[in-house]
């Protein structure tokens, strides 16, 4: 027998002191794509929320912010750009290269944006 109770709205607090981008990032997306609760199903979008505290002590190595490229298309020929992580971090905030990076763990269908709504990231 199923119940129709609705899951009850939980926070999910992730501390990234010292912790390396892709760690914090996997842990996040586990959360919001809601796989901690009883209640998962991959149909819905449960009621998760997840802040992470101290994102700007994140570990992250030179090589790692200067070798990292974000590309992007315009969709105009010759529109492809690219932005490295360190000119990224400078011009929209290390919160920006987090939850880029938890949006790529999050599959690509209707449910991503309503999962994104749901994070919180706190520098």
């Amino acid at each position: 027998m199923t119940s129709n109770t609705k899951p009850k709205a939980t926070t999910y607090t992730i501390d990234a002191t010292d912790r390396t981008l892709g760690r914090v990032a996997s842990e996040a997306a586990h959360a919001l794509l809601g796989k901690r609760s009883v209640h998962f199903a991959k149909n819905q979008a449960l009621p998760v929320t997840v802040v992470i505290e101290n994102a700007g002590k994140l570990h992250l190595p030179a090589r790692r912010k200067e070798g990292k490229v974000y590309l992007r298309y315009t969709g105009y020929p010759g529109g492809q750009k690219e932005v490295r992580m360190d000119e990224m971090i400078t011009k929209k905030g290390i919160a920006e290269v987090l939850k880029k990076t938890i949006d790529g763990m999050i599959p690509r269908n209707k449910l991503r944006a309503p999962r994104m709504k749901n994070l919180v990231v706190n520098a």
